[in-house]
């Protein structure tokens, strides 16, 4: 696909224990006589727990499930109260707090609530992103604070180690400056709500705005919560000019600005993990 890319200071960046209950029996005369069960009030409850870890890399989704478990809350309830949650968000997200739910460790108050929670990470997100060096480092790449999130999130989903992170963020950007699609499989997993390393030829014709194989720029929203290092990479990507990247096998990832290059370390993936022909890759 080709399309007339616009100067790059124009152009808009668009993710038991189980309780065991015990009889005993007496015999009296030769009849068995039942003796009561134990009390459950007597049993030990588990102690709740004080803090809720949010990993980096977390979809909203995940952490909505959190929550719920950590707040001994029905499935669903912390999803339910996003429209009352007051959230402090950027116009961008349109009331969606993916992204901002900023990855760390959170007390567990006897006043915590989902809405309390969720605050919390979004003021958190808030704190950290739009200080000078988040804010300033988006400036200088001719985008805003939302789209260094998005890129941000990108570079968690797709980079296997912290070293790569600079390398992902300098290859989204390249194929934005010449206006390629991203291609990555982490924005099609994300619409299908599900994670894996293999995406088929048909995943990428689905019909939908995070599929970045057919779509061009950004993915509309964050695909999950980036931390600190996948921002920093947005903001101050490696230099270099790759436009592929493949993690061949666990620990060796390899950049490239050559296509029949790039074609090769699929192949070699592909062998590796004895996926059919029709399997493709991150940024093909």
């Amino acid at each position: 696909m080709q399309m007339n890319t616009p100067p790059r200071s124009t152009i808009r960046l668009t993710r038991r224990g189980r309780l065991v209950l015990i009889a005993t029996g007496a015999v009296v005369a030769g009849t068995a006589v039942a003796v009561p069960l134990l009390s459950l009030e007597h049993a030990k409850e588990k102690p709740k727990p004080m803090a809720l870890v949010i990993p980096e890399g977390w979809r909203a989704s995940q952490i909505y499930e959190a929550v719920d478990k950590a707040l001994a809350l029905p499935p669903g309830t912390t999803r339910k109260t996003l429209p009352k949650a007051g959230l402090k968000l950027p116009n961008d997200a349109e009331g969606n707090p993916e992204g901002y739910l900023f990855p760390a460790t959170y007390p567990l108050g006897k006043k915590a609530t989902p809405q309390r929670m969720l605050s919390y990470m979004v003021d958190t997100a808030n704190k950290k992103f739009n200080g000078a060096p988040i804010a300033a480092g988006a400036q200088r790449n001719a985008m805003n604070v939302y789209q260094a999130v998005t890129i941000a999130s990108l570079v968690q989903a797709e980079a296997a180690t912290k070293a790569d992170m600079g390398k992902v963020a300098r290859v989204v950007f390249n194929r934005l400056e010449r206006g390629m699609p991203l291609q990555m499989d982490s924005t099609i997993n994300y619409a299908l709500n599900r994670s894996t390393l293999r995406t088929t030829e048909n995943d990428t014709r689905l019909e939908s705005p995070y599929n970045s194989y057919q779509r061009m720029g950004l993915p509309p929203t964050p695909i999950d919560n980036p931390g600190e290092d996948a921002m920093r990479a947005a903001i101050s990507p490696a230099p270099g000019d790759w436009l592929y990247f493949v993690t061949v096998r666990p620990g060796d990832t390899r950049f490239t600005a050559s296509y029949a290059e790039h074609q090769r370390n699929v192949a070699e993936f592909n062998r590796n993990q004895k996926a059919p022909k029709s399997t493709s890759s991150a940024a093909k």
